[in-house]
C-alpha cells in the first residue's frame, strides 16, 4: 500500500508545472455551465448557491455518498468515520455552524427530513439513490431555497437531483475492490427512444469490513426511474429500495484515545471479553446491576478503566422503500405547473449490547434496541407564470407522517452464545416505552422575480404549520400530547445586479423557522409528562435571520464567488439531560438564547489549459453563543456567553488540482479544518487536521475505464465526528469517532 501511495503521488506531481505552462492556451468556453465545471456558482441567485455535477461525484470512490462531493464547498463541514460518508451513526453535515437537525435535505424534491441517525421524518440520501444515478447536488448555504420541502432549514438546504434516463438502450456497470475487503458492484440498464417513454433500473451492492475492530457494513439497493412524455407534458416516476446493515465503531473520548489508542473498538467477536467487562462493572457497582460473577474480580484487564470502554457490539439496521410519481405540464404560452406525490416506508433499529440491563437468564448483557417505523405520504407542487418582467411562483407541500418508536430489550441466549447484531431480533423480554407519533405538515410559498434590466429583485415568503401528536402505547416516564409550530410568514428578499457580461453582485435576507420533532429520543417529547405539560404552551420554535452579500464572476475560464454573511439564530433549543445519554434518561427541552454567526466565504476554479484545472475554497466562521444557560428555576447551568458553537471550525480550506485530457485523468485534493470544540464551555476540543485524497484514472476505450482512489493518502490519525453521543457543558465525553485511515480502491467501469 505504501508503494501505491508513492506511485499515486508521483502520477499527479507533474500537474502544476505542466498546467502553468499551458495556462495561456486555455480557450474561452463561454458563460454556460457544463458538466466539466468543477462547481456551478449559482449565477442569478440572490444568495450563496453552489452545485456539484455528476462528473465530480464520479471521481470519488464508487459508492461514496453525494455529500462527500459537497464538502469542498465553503462553510460546508462534512464528517464521517468511514471513507464513503455512508456510516450514518457518524455522518454529520454542518453549514455555517448550523448542525444537521437545522438543515433541509431533499431528493428530487422529496423531503428527507434532517437525515439524522434514527430519523423520525425521512432517511439518509445514501439509502434513496446510488451515486451513479445522481445528476447534481445543490447547496444553499443560507436559509435555503424558499420552495424547498423542509421545515428544518434554518441554516441551508442540500438538494440532490437524479439523472434522467437516456433515450436509447444502454448498460452501465462497475466493480470496485479495495482496502478492508471492500467490494462493490453497480449495474444499470437503460431503455427508451427519442419520442417515447424512457427509463432505467439499477442494482448496487457494497460491503466493507470495519477498518478497526471486527464487523461489516453493507447495503443492497435498487433504483428505477421512468419518464413518459404526454404531448407537451411529462410524467416521471421513481422507485427505490434499500437494505443497509452496519456494525458500529466504539465512541471514544480524549481519555480513551490516550489510554487505549486510535485502534480501539468494541469487543466483538470476543464475547468472553465483553462478559468479563460486564461482570467487573457489576462487581464495581458501575452498572447498578447485581453481582453476576464474583470470580471476575474488580480490576479490568489491560488499560480498560470503565464498563463503557468497550461494549460487545452495536449496529444500525435500516430497510427503506421510496416511491414517487409526478407530472409537469405547460398551461398556455407562459405558465407551467408541476405536481408530485410520494410514499416512504421505513423499518429500522439501533442495537446496543448494554451491560446496564442483564438478560433474564443471568447473562450480564442484553441487547437494547431503539426501533423505528416510518410511513409517510406527501404531495407537493407549484404553479409558475411569466407576466412580462415578473416571474410568479406559488407552491405548497402537505405530508402526513406516522412514526412508531419503541425501546426494547432482548436476551442473550447464554454465556456461550450471543445474538447476531446484523439480524433484526425478536421476542423482547422487556419494552421500556413505546409511542405512536402523528405529524401533519402544511407549507406554502409565494415568490416573484422582477426583471428590471440588469437588476433583478427576488421577493417572497413561505409559511407552515406542523402539528405533532404523541400517543403512548407504553408510556414509562415519557409524555404524550400535542404541540405545534406555526409561522405563516417567513419572508425572503434579495437582489442581483449584473456587472457587464461576466460579473454580478447579490444580496439577500431570509427568515426561517424550524418545526418541532416528533420522537421520544429528541425534541419536546423527550422529557417527562410534567416537563412536557409545563413547556407545551410556552416553548418557541427555533428561527434564524440570514443576511448575505457577495459577488460572482464567470467567463468560462475562471468562475468564482466571494461573500459575507450575518446570521442571528433565535430561541435555541437545548435538552438538559437528567442522566447519561447512553442510558437514555429523560431530558428537559427549553429555549436557552441566541447564537450570532458572521463569516466570509470564497470559492473559485480556473481552467489552466491542456486539461488542467484548479479549485480552491475558504471560509471563516465566527459563531458564538449570546447567552448563558439557566434552567427553568433560574439556576446557572453553563456560562457560555461568547463561547464558540460546538463543532464549528473557524477555518475551512480546500484545494483541488485536476487533469482530464484524452485517456488520462487525475485529481488530488487537500481538505483542512481547524480546531473544533465539543463542550459548550469550550474547555475540550479536537485539533485541526489536513487530509489528502487523490484519484487517477485511464480510459481504455470510450466505454471502459479504470479508476484508482486513495482516501487519507498520508494516513493521518485524526478525530472525524464530534458529538456522536451529544455535547456536554464541560469535561471529557465519550462522543468522538476516529476517522478512517489510509485506504485504496480500484474500479473498473464499463458503458455500452
Amino acid at each position: 500500500m505504501r508503494r501505491f501511495s508513492v506511485f499515486l503521488l508521483a502520477s499527479v506531481a507533474f500537474i502544476p508545472q505542466a498546467a502553468l505552462a499551458a495556462a495561456d492556451a486555455a480557450a474561452d468556453e463561454g458563460d454556460a455551465a457544463t458538466d466539466t465545471e468543477i462547481v456551478v456558482y449559482g449565477q442569478g441567485q440572490s444568495k450563496q448557491v453552489q452545485e456539484v455535477r455528476a462528473a465530480q461525484i464520479a471521481e470519488l470512490a464508487p459508492g461514496s455518498s453525494p455529500i462527500r462531493a459537497i464538502e469542498k464547498l465553503p462553510s460546508v463541514n462534512i464528517q464521517s468515520a468511514d471513507a464513503f460518508g455512508n456510516y450514518e451513526w457518524s455522518t454529520r453535515v454542518t453549514i455555517r455552524s448550523f448542525n444537521q437537525n437545522q438543515l433541509g435535505f431533499t431528493f428530487d424534491g422529496i423531503p428527507l427530513g434532517d437525515m439524522s441517525y434514527g430519523n423520525h421524518n425521512g432517511l439518509h440520501i445514501s439509502r434513496v439513490v446510488s451515486p451513479e444515478n445522481i445528476s447534481s447536488v445543490r447547496v444553499s448555504q443560507g436559509a435555503g431555497a424558499i420552495g424547498t420541502q423542509s421545515t428544518s432549514s434554518l441554516g441551508g438546504t442540500v438538494e440532490t437531483l437524479s439523472l434522467d434516463p437516456k433515450d436509447r438502450l444502454g448498460i452501465n456497470a462497475n466493480g470496485t475492490y479495495g482496502s478492508n475487503e471492500t467490494i462493490r458492484g453497480f449495474a444499470r440498464v437503460n431503455v427508451g427512444n427519442p419520442d417515447g417513454a424512457r427509463g432505467f433500473v439499477s442494482y448496487a451492492y457494497g460491503t466493507t469490513d470495519k477498518y478497526r475492530g471486527t464487523g461489516k457494513q453493507d447495503q443492497h439497493m435498487i433504483n428505477a426511474k421512468i419518464v413518459v412524455p404526454l404531448g407537451e407534458a411529462k410524467i416521471d416516476g421513481w422507485f427505490s429500495w434499500s437494505d443497509r446493515r452496519e456494525q458500529d465503531y466504539q465512541d471514544m473520548s480524549l481519555d480513551m484515545l490516550s489510554r487505549l489508542g486510535y485502534g480501539w473498538d468494541n469487543a466483538y467477536p470476543d464475547y468472553a471479553a465483553a462478559l468479563l467487562y460486564a461482570d467487573i462493572g457489576n462487581n464495581r457497582g458501575e452498572t447498578g446491576a447485581p453481582v453476576s460473577n464474583a470470580a471476575a474480580g474488580t480490576v479490568y484487564p489491560d488499560n480498560v478503566a470503565t464498563v463503557d470502554d468497550a461494549y460487545y457490539d452495536a449496529s444500525g439496521l435500516r430497510k427503506d422503500t421510496v416511491a414517487a410519481l409526478g407530472i409537469t405540464a405547460p398551461i398556455g404560452e407562459s405558465a407551467r405547473f408541476a405536481l408530485k406525490g410520494y410514499y416512504h416506508k421505513n423499518k429500522g433499529m439501533g442495537l446496543w449490547a448494554t451491560p446496564y440491563v442483564p438478560s433474564p437468564n443471568g447473562v450480564p448483557i442484553s441487547v437494547r434496541t431503539t426501533e423505528y417505523d416510518i410511513e409517510r405520504t406527501g404531495l407537493f407542487g407549484n404553479f409558475d407564470v411569466d407576466l412580462g418582467s415578473n416571474h410568479l411562483s406559488i407552491g405548497g407541500w402537505w405530508e402526513h407522517n406516522d412514526f412508531h418508536q419503541a425501546r426494547r430489550f432482548y436476551a442473550m441466549p447464554s454465556r456461550t452464545q450471543a445474538l447476531d447484531f446484523r439480524v433484526y431480533p425478536t421476542n423482547a423480554f422487556f419494552t421500556q416505552w413505546e409511542f405512536d407519533f402523528a405529524t401533519e405538515t402544511l407549507q406554502y410559498h409565494v415568490s416573484d422575480e422582477i426583471e428590471l434590466g440588469d437588476l433583478k429583485l427576488d421577493l417572497g415568503w413561505k409559511g407552515f404549520r406542523v402539528e405533532n401528536k404523541a400517543t403512548a402505547v407504553i408510556q414509562a416516564s415519557f409524555p404524550q400530547g400535542k404541540i405545534a409550530a406555526e409561522d405563516w410568514f417567513q419572508p425572503h428578499a434579495g437582489a442581483t445586479l449584473k456587472l457587464g457580461g461576466n460579473g454580478e453582485l447579490f444580496a439577500g435576507f431570509t427568515q426561517a423557522t424550524r418545526a418541532f420533532a416528533s420522537a421520544t429520543t429528541t425534541g419536546p417529547f423527550s422529557t417527562t409528562q410534567a416537563g412536557f405539560d409545563a413547556i407545551k404552551g410556552s416553548l418557541k420554535p427555533e428561527s434564524s435571520d440570514t443576511y448575505e452579500l457577495g459577488a460572482r464572476y464567470n467567463d468560462g475560464r475562471f468562475n468564482g464567488v466571494i461573500g459575507v454573511y450575518l446570521v442571528n439564530f433565535h430561541n435555541r433549543l437545548l435538552s438538559a439531560a437528567s442522566g447519561s445519554s447512553i442510558v437514555g434518561s429523560p431530558s428537559v427541552l427549553q429555549n436557552v438564547g441566541a447564537v450570532r454567526s458572521v463569516g466570509f466565504e470564497a470559492a473559485g476554479d480556473i481552467k489552466l489549459g491542456a486539461g488542467f484545472s484548479l479549485f480552491a475554497s475558504y471560509s471563516y466562521t465566527d459563531a458564538t453563543y449570546q447567552n448563558d444557560v439557566y434552567n427553568v428555576s433560574g439556576v446557572l447551568l453553563a456560562a457560555i456567553k461568547g463561547k464558540t458553537v460546538v463543532d464549528s471550525p473557524r477555518h475551512l480550506l480546500r484545494g483541488e488540482l485536476s487533469y482530464d485530457s484524452g485517456p488520462l485523468f487525475g485529481r488530488i485534493g487537500v481538505n483542512y479544518m481547524s480546531e473544533r470544540f465539543f463542550t459548550y464551555t469550550n474547555d475540550k476540543s479536537v485539533p485541526g487536521r489536513a487530509l489528502v485524497d487523490a484519484t487517477l484514472g485511464y480510459r481504455v476505450t470510450d466505454g471502459i475505464e479504470v479508476q484508482l482512489n486513495a482516501n487519507n493518502l498520508f494516513d493521518k490519525q485524526y478525530v472525524a465526528t464530534v458529538g456522536s453521543g451529544g455535547f456536554g457543558n464541560s469535561g471529557d465525553r465519550q462522543t468522538l469517532l476516529v476517522g478512517a485511515p489510509q485506504q485504496f480502491f480500484v474500479t473498473l467501469k464499463t458503458e455500452f
